[in-house]
């Protein structure tokens, strides 16, 4: 199912990609033996979980140690930390995620076999015959409104199949094989590969320029995001943000090919529109009218971009699966977050420590933005900030600093590489001056020394602040780096 990539265009988005997406799925039951590469990832562990559960035999290789392969060994599965040619020898089948490089000597070893190679989404695709696809997309918030969804829909009785690019809180979590038909899933756009589920309900929650190494430009990305649209089945139902111009525009076109289209937002041109937002510590409300009628919705989570979110969720499940409104709004109430999406890490000192996965500028804006609002007067916002990918730090640095400039306090440490090589010039010091560059009077500080950034953080916060981790890499650690310093504990 690999091919060539090439250069992306509007009329062939996917050109840039490693796999055919558009090529037919095999079915689970036909996979045999399957052996994941990178299976400790979050996305892959997910699929991992799945099959296990349905009896499938799996086994994992990954680079690193992480605390997910000791969790699927106990579920049933041969795992390794590394890669050896010797691993994959027995499997029928082999997933990999986009991480695994062409020379990795599994993935090597395994086309000399000529043994099936799938794209993570492809190998979740295969799982889905038979089922109620539900797929979430989007720039920004994809994972929560999948995880938010999962809630409601278990809040309406009904135990839902899901695939979430993080730990639900609730369940502990990023996967589950449920009893019922509905198989919901967060749908990645990043390489391409959202375009392998055939949703009955699609939700698009954004359409923003990223993932440029991919698609070369937004054009492009509107074109894939047009051809997920084009995946729907017959009869279903696209749900879009009102409040989002990318959405928007999705949406219109969506309609001229005849595609039913709900729209959700505090836009009041919305078909489900939020109003009376309010928010009170960690917990936020806001009235949902929809269709004549108005109800409260309250969520255990801050942040107008979360009551969004919930929109997005409630939307899908009653107007895409017919669910009813009070026992969806009454599962949303119930939800506690998704682990690295403003979760707590702790307190010391006087200061507490929030992390969240945030890398994109848009979700950088949401996220210092309810920071700052849940801080309000009583301390300082400082925020600690890894860059996501060279190209995205060199693509988006501009905007990264806009969305960090309202904190009180900024702390930039160097790019986290991911799966690209370093490129000359492009460091996190671009987003630091990008920082003082829309705020000339903020206090900014670039570390390019992981080792130091819990150190330097700990000298500039005061009893009162809030400091607040963000980005997809291992700054997720140096929140309780910070509070063992600040607790006088010893290394």
């Amino acid at each position: 199912m690999s091919q060539t990539p090439r250069t992306p265009t509007v009329d062939d988005p996917f050109a840039a990609a490693r796999f055919d997406f558009h090529a037919p799925v095999p079915s689970a039951d036909e996979l045999g033996r399957v052996h994941f590469l990178a299976i400790g990832g979050s996305g892959m562990s997910g699929v991992a979980r799945i099959m296990l559960a349905r009896g499938i035999r799996v086994t994992g290789s990954d680079a690193k140690d992480v605390p997910v392969l000791k969790a699927l060994e106990s579920e049933g599965a041969g795992v390794w930390v590394g890669f050896h040619e010797g691993h994959q020898e027995r499997a029928d089948a082999v997933v990999m995620s986009s991480s695994i490089r062409d020379d990795n000597v599994e993935l090597v070893a395994a086309r000399e076999r000529g043994v099936p190679v799938l794209h993570r989404a492809q190998g979740l695709a295969a799982l889905m015959e038979g089922r109620r696809p539900v797929a979430v997309a989007g720039a920004n918030g994809k994972t929560t409104t999948t995880s938010m969804l999962t809630v409601a829909l278990q809040g309406s009785g009904l135990d839902p199949s899901f695939a979430v690019g993080g730990e639900l809180a609730k369940h502990g979590t990023n996967a589950h094989d449920g009893a019922d038909d509905v198989f919901v899933v967060e749908a990645d756009e990043s390489d391409g590969s959202f375009v392998v589920y055939r949703p009955e309900v699609a939700v698009v929650t954004n359409v923003q320029p990223d993932h440029l190494d991919f698609y070369s430009n937004f054009n492009v990305v509107q074109a894939a995001y047009d051809a997920f649209v084009g995946t729907i089945r017959p009869g279903g139902l696209l749900v879009t943000c009102a409040d989002d111009p990318g959405a928007v525009a999705l949406s219109e076109r969506a309609r001229e090919t005849g595609t039913r289209v709900v729209t959700y937002g505090f836009d009041a041109a919305a078909d489900v529109v939020l109003r009376d937002y309010e928010q009170d510590g960690v917990t936020a409300s806001a009235t949902v009218s929809d269709a004549g009628t108005e109800r409260r919705m309250t969520l255990g989570v801050p942040g107008r971009h979360n009551a969004l979110n919930a929109a997005a969720a409630y939307s899908a499940a009653v107007h895409g699966l017919g669910q009813e409104p009070e026992r969806v709004l009454a599962g949303l109430a119930s939800f506690t977050g998704t682990r690295r999406r403003f979760e707590p890490k702790g307190e010391a000192g006087g200061v507490t420590v929030v992390d969240d996965y945030a890398h994109n500028a848009g979700k950088v804006a949401a996220v210092v933005e309810t920071a700052k609002e849940l801080v309000g007067g009583s301390g300082r916002l400082v925020v600690v900030f890894q860059p996501h990918l060279y190209s995205r730090t060199r693509d988006f640095a501009v905007q990264l600093g806009a969305g960090l400039a309202p904190a009180d306090v900024v702390v930039v440490m160097d790019v986290y590489a991911a799966r690209e090589d370093p490129v000359p010039g492009v460091s996190g010091h671009l987003v630091a001056d990008a920082v003082s560059a829309a705020r000339p009077d903020a206090e900014v500080h670039y570390v390019p020394s992981w080792s130091e950034v819990a150190e330097q953080v700990a000298s500039l916060v005061r009893p009162g602040d809030l400091v607040l981790t963000v980005g997809a890499g291992d700054v997720t650690m140096v929140g309780p780096e910070v509070l063992r310093v600040l607790g006088g504990e010893q290394p």
